[in-house]
């Protein structure tokens, strides 16, 4: 078979470098090419063991594809050996017809042992029954993970498990965790499911490590998701159509469809592990909820924060309402607008006009002024063709020519040049306006003048700015500067409240603006006033909820003054911790810098009502800042303070009786109020719970997405700031985005993502919750999800975890049949039973580190590379101590420390994987201590952090590991598989600590390695030439142009500098000093040692002799006996405590002689007798036989 892989490896290679130079260029071949030629080469071979599912390719081979196939191709053949990564869809598509059997059927057709020779006559089948009272209960062999987190998921509800972790943490100290509010009127989607993971795993880390974690979920039952969908649902398309069923049944509708999904909520929840309480939950149209959100904001009030103004907002005409500015951030899209150029014509010479750029010609009836850039250089031009005359900025004459850009030199301008001006000259001057709209109101006022501003550029439009302050939040600025408006004041803006033209602009009286832009060109074009039009791309912003655009109007709006409290916004976002610091001191710090005043009003219904009640000449306003003090003014008992409630309820005016009664302002909050109120509203402060609350404020830590950084995260910290000059979170992790596989955003209807209900049905919540926090993500980048991940983690983390459970059940019962007693506090001395013990301390401080740091992302890898120790060396090299080959005791002793790793596997893991850390812990738990029986892992600790562990031991197994690592890369070169043993192994290294080292654990090498002989020697000289190599990149920066010298230098005299180097760690070169991390140390194999195969990583040299003798190969064929064995009793389904007897019969000289010289080593590794078939008695009871063709060998296992 190994001369079969090395034949298929060059002709894959060849295949591979011939097809890629006739069809394709090097660079262009990729992955899939590789695989469909060699899914060819197989089929050709008529082997498949190499491909799907052997060896990997020598890295002699690999750099034959780094040469022949380019740089970009210089992985093609790890590509291969990782076929797996690949679905088998994909695989199935690449595979020629005439390829045989896939390896799924192969599999299938080895299991059932189809064309094997195979015959089961009693094959046994599990009962699930105890052969003793005190066996631990045995283990699916292929276990369903969704199916049996469903069990754990029932016995957490049968013991209460939630609830009572909180009662026996009650008294502890108190860890605070606010839940951002989520709306219910959709399904739970991958960004709610991460940054629920995120958040159950820091809380159940936190109880866990000592502390009381209330978990409250939230629910956010107002503002514009609810009405938005209740309005879809009922046909409502206006202001008008609310006012005409009434206020009081249009907030019914929204009442009834509030908790539309909560249950859909609570299972996908629950399922994904996380623990919260739904019972204890808040929402935000409570009551108590609301009365707190009142007296939140009359501390504003209090503090003079409060003000009503006039501002150009950002209005959404699908939802009838203003927005703030971080909402109107949420939603740009690319979109085609009108690109109009229109004439002013001056008024003390109207043969000269301003040409002014605008991209909403619906603005222009309520044109004031015209803005043009004070310092800016302006021209007059007279056209060449009609012998009109223009003023613009000259450096935008492009866009009154727009084939001015192509022109050449020579070739002749479409205009002339008259004058030039600067633009604070044109200040001013009188312009003809277009329409007569608000001639006659605003002329007295100074308008249709030109005025000058710094925020007109020269990169885009003429230079000349038309102002529509009604409309643009500049042109409010520039109007009320230059002295035509007046703060507060109601400036032109002919736009109702579902964005359509009043009878103010009578002409396009009920026409939606964006809708009148066509009509208005026209006019214009009629009157002659309109010099150009085209279209623009550009980004516009649209509604977040309603996916209309927004415009820009003035409205009346109650604001938060933000801009008097910036500098302490920006103080106390720096006195917290985020996760990463890089959103924290970038995003989230810009926006702080240039904080606007935050519009907290509303116009709309379902909703938190503004708390104000304001006389009808607006001089008297009072603020309510509870229901009781409401009951008091207006004489009512009142249950709830909706609009429909409390509307009609009036307040007598301070001033008497000649005054109307004073009625509530008609808006109500934004909803990024009510949930930035959520640290007091959700405890109904300062009503109750006061000294709870004020000992748990501000909270240890929150989470939610990088899109609520201009959203929850800054109500949060306006408002804890504004009451308090304290941020509201001590503690923040930010998550990124999940996007489908192709990068784009996750869409319902193009399906271009699983959705979350079938992943976790599929894997299991614990694989998805993994995935999820080990990857980018968790850093606040975007995540393009993979489901073949998701997959992978099962494979890699759960699959090996929970076989290590079984191999531990399996052996316990062994033991416990055996008669003995088991015993977990053994004192631990084998070398190998300190190291893994020392690696698991050495887990619970790297994973508590990083948890205090909030590193969620650092903490799967160091779970992976646990998980590898564990399966991989300890459970390997310890396998027949732990089922008994090497003595009882030593069995009891591996058994214990296996048992004590797994509980400190379940303890630290049970935040990230709270299922499979459960099911570790109940299938150990009758041999846990007394004071650990309990019904949950979850309610035991993390284990203290150790203050040291035994480190030596560690540096001994990390050695093992590496030679052995290097011994497989030899093997895999060779086609050797790790059952035939090699001659010997060289271990060759310049520290003698490390050859004393790997000495000690030579019997682990040997029998890790399959080798006769092992010698380490720290005699370099023996094996290699050591050469000098200048490290270019630091001589050369320390150095500058000295190096050349140097590096010369050291090319001259490479074997004596190294020499030097490693005797003093320093050496003098070209009258320079350099340091022995300035210089590179490489070793190469001496002539001599190439009878050997070798292999070096730089520092570590290893030798191999792969001589096959005949000692060799019968030692090799003793091992494939033994594995031939093992393979039939599993076919015939028997369990590593039934005993049978084995018989063979073969006429194959080497086999013969193998059972002759290897029989005890056979019997041993088996523990079974192993005889002649023609030993066998007539009585004997047959359970399984098979021929083995391909050695020549029968075998037959009968009952011991």
């Amino acid at each position: 078979k190994a001369t079969v892989s090395v034949l298929y490896w060059r002709l894959f290679i060849r295949a591979c470098v011939g097809r890629t130079y006739k069809t394709m260029s090097a660079e262009s071949a990729t992955k899939e090419d590789a695989v469909k030629l060699a899914a060819e080469i197989e089929a050709k071979l008529k082997q498949s063991g190499p491909f799907l599912g052997g060896e990997a390719p020598s890295a002699e081979d690999a750099e034959m594809f780094k040469k022949l196939l380019g740089s970009e191709n210089s992985e093609i053949a790890r590509w291969a050996k990782h076929i797996e990564s690949f679905s088998e869809k994909e695989r199935k598509a690449w595979r020629p017809a005439n390829s045989g059997p896939t390896k799924a059927e192969r599999k299938a057709a080895f299991a059932a042992g189809e064309g094997q020779g195979l015959k089961v006559v009693a094959k046994k089948e599990t009962t699930g029954e105890k052969a003793h009272k005190d066996c631990l209960d045995m283990m699916p062999e292929h276990p369903s993970f969704p199916n049996r987190e469903v069990e754990v998921g029932e016995h957490w509800k049968k013991v209460d498990a939630f609830h009572t972790s909180l009662k026996q943490s009650a008294g502890k100290p108190v860890f605070t965790f606010y839940d951002g509010p989520p709306f219910a009127t959709g399904l739970p989607h991958y960004g709610h499911i991460l940054a629920g993971t995120i958040k159950d795993i820091v809380c159940r880390w936190a109880h866990q490590t000592g502390h009381h974690v209330e978990r409250r979920f939230g629910w956010d039952c107002h503002g514009l998701p609810i009405e938005f969908e209740i309005e879809k649902e009922h046909g409502i398309k206006s202001s008008h159509d609310v006012m005409k069923i009434g206020i009081k049944k249009y907030n019914q509708y929204c009442r009834d469809i509030v908790m539309k999904f909560s249950t859909e909520w609570e299972t996908t929840v629950t399922r994904m592990g996380r623990w919260i309480d739904f019972k204890n939950d808040y929402k935000t149209m409570n009551l108590s909820y609301m009365e707190s959100v009142w007296w939140v904001f009359s501390e504003l009030w209090k503090k003079d924060l409060i003000y009503r103004g006039y501002k150009v907002m950002p209005y959404s005409i699908g939802c009838t309402t203003v927005l703030s500015n971080f909402e109107a951030n949420m939603n740009y899209k690319q979109v085609s607008d009108p690109s109009v150029v229109v004439t002013f014509p001056w008024l003390a010479d109207e043969s000269i006009s301003f040409l002014a750029w605008t991209t909403t010609p619906w603005t222009l009836p309520s044109n004031l002024m015209l803005c043009v850039n004070p310092t800016l250089e302006y021209v007059l031009i007279q056209d060449v063709e009609t012998s009109k005359k223009y003023i613009l900025a000259e450096a935008r004459l492009v866009q009154a020519y727009p084939k001015l850009s192509k022109l050449k030199p020579k070739d002749k301008k479409p205009f002339t040049i008259l004058e030039k001006y600067v633009g604070k000259d044109l200040v001013g001057r009188e312009y003809k306006p277009l329409f007569n709209f608000f001639f006659e109101k605003k002329k007295k006022d100074g308008c249709f003048k030109i005025i000058s501003d710094s925020y007109v550029t020269s990169e885009g439009g003429t230079g000349i700015v038309h102002q529509a302050p009604g409309f643009g939040e500049d042109d409010y600025r520039c109007c009320k500067e230059a002295g035509v408006i007046e703060k507060n004041e109601e400036v032109p803006c002919p736009v109702d409240a579902n964005g359509c033209f009043t009878n103010e602009v009578s002409t396009w009286e009920g026409i939606m603006v964006k809708d009148a832009d066509k009509a208005i060109q026209k006019e214009l074009k009629d009157m002659g006033r309109l010099w150009s039009a085209g279209s623009i791309v550009h980004d516009y912003p649209f509604c977040w909820r309603s996916e209309k655009p927004l415009i820009y109007k003035t409205v009346s709006s109650w604001f938060v003054n933000v801009t008097e409290i910036k500098e302490d916004l920006i103080k106390n976002n720096k006195d917290t911790y985020w996760v990463p610091e890089s959103v924290q001191v970038g995003r989230f710090n810009n926006w702080l810098e240039n904080a606007r005043d935050w519009a907290v009003s509303r116009n709309r219904y379902w909703g938190t009502p503004l708390p104000i009640w304001m006389s009808e000449d607006e001089k008297e306003m009072l603020c309510m800042d509870s229901v009781e003090k409401l009951e008091k003014y207006t004489g009512k008992k009142i249950t709830d303070i909706h609009r429909d409630s409390i509307d009609d309820l009036v307040i007598p005016d301070p001033r008497g009786e000649g005054y109307p009664p004073m009625k509530r302002v008609s808006e109500v909050f934004d909803c990024w109020f009510e949930s930035g109120s959520m640290p007091y509203a959700q405890s109904h402060y300062p009503f109750e719970n006061k000294e709870k609350f004020e000992n748990g404020f501000p909270a240890d830590f929150i989470a939610e997405g990088i899109d609520q950084t201009r959203g929850w995260f800054y109500t949060l910290l306006v408002l804890s700031t504004a009451m308090f000059n304290k941020p509201p979170f001590k503690n923040l992790i930010v998550n990124g985005l999940v996007l489908a596989s192709d990068g784009q955003k996750m869409s319902k209807r193009k399906r271009n993502y699983p959705p979350p209900t079938e992943v976790i049905d599929k894997y299991g919540a614990d694989a998805l919750r993994l995935y999820l926090i080990n990857s980018p993500i968790v850093k606040g980048q975007d995540l393009k999800f993979n489901e073949e991940n998701v997959k992978k983690v099962v494979k890699d983390v759960l699959l090996p975890l929970y076989n290590s459970l079984n191999f531990f059940t399996i052996n316990y019962n062994r033991l416990i049949i055996d008669g003995e007693k088991f015993a977990s506090d053994v004192p631990v001395t084998n070398t190998m039973d300190r190291w893994i013990t020392a690696e698991a301390q050495r887990l619970i401080k790297d994973v508590t580190d990083e948890m205090k740091k909030y590193h969620l992302y650092t903490v799967v890898p160091l779970v992976l590379k646990w998980v590898d120790n564990l399966t991989n060396c300890y459970l390997r090299m310890n396998r027949k101590r732990m089922k008994g080959n090497l003595g009882v005791e030593d069995q009891k002793a591996s058994l214990a420390t296996l048992y004590n790793i797994l509980m400190v596997t379940s303890k630290v893991m049970a935040a990230f994987t709270p299922f499979m850390a459960e099911q570790i812990f109940q299938q150990l738990k009758q041999l846990v201590p007394d004071e650990e029986k309990v019904d949950s892992v979850h309610y035991l600790m993390v284990p203290a952090t150790p203050e040291s562990f035994d480190d030596v031991v560690i540096r001994k197994v990390e050695r093992l590991q590496k030679v052995c690592i290097m011994v497989r890369t030899i093997r895999d070169r060779k086609g050797l598989g790790n059952r035939k043993p090699l001659r010997e192994v060289i271990v060759v290294h310049s520290d003698p600590q490390y050859v004393s080292d790997v000495l000690e654990m030579s019997e682990y090498v040997k029998e890790e390695t399959n080798c006769f002989e092992l010698t380490c020697t720290s005699k370099e000289e023996e094996f290699v030439i050591v050469k000098a190599e200048a490290d270019n990149a630091k001589i050369g920066k320390k150095y500058g142009k000295d190096g050349a010298a140097i590096k010369k230098a050291i090319l001259a005299d490479q074997e004596n500098i190294a020499k030097a180097v490693m005797k003093d760690g320093k050496v003098t070169v070209a009258e320079k000093t350099l340091l022995a991390d300035e210089i590179k140390l490489v070793r190469s194999f001496k002539e001599s040692a190439t009878k050997h195969e070798t292999f070096t990583d730089g520092e570590t040299l290893v030798l191999c002799d792969v001589t096959q003798d005949e000692q060799v190969v019968i030692s090799g064929t003793a091992r494939e006996v033994i594995a031939r064995v093992q393979q039939l009793r599993k076919r015939a389904g028997l369990e590593m405590t039934d005993k049978v007897k084995v018989f063979f019969e073969t006429e194959d000289e080497i086999l013969s002689k193998t059972f002759a010289q290897k029989l005890e080593m056979i019997e041993q590794a088996l523990q079974s007798t192993v005889r002649p078939s023609k030993d066998k008695d007539a009585s004997e009871v047959l359970i399984a036989e098979q021929e083995i063709e391909e050695l020549g060998l029968t075998l037959s296992l009968t009952r011991a």
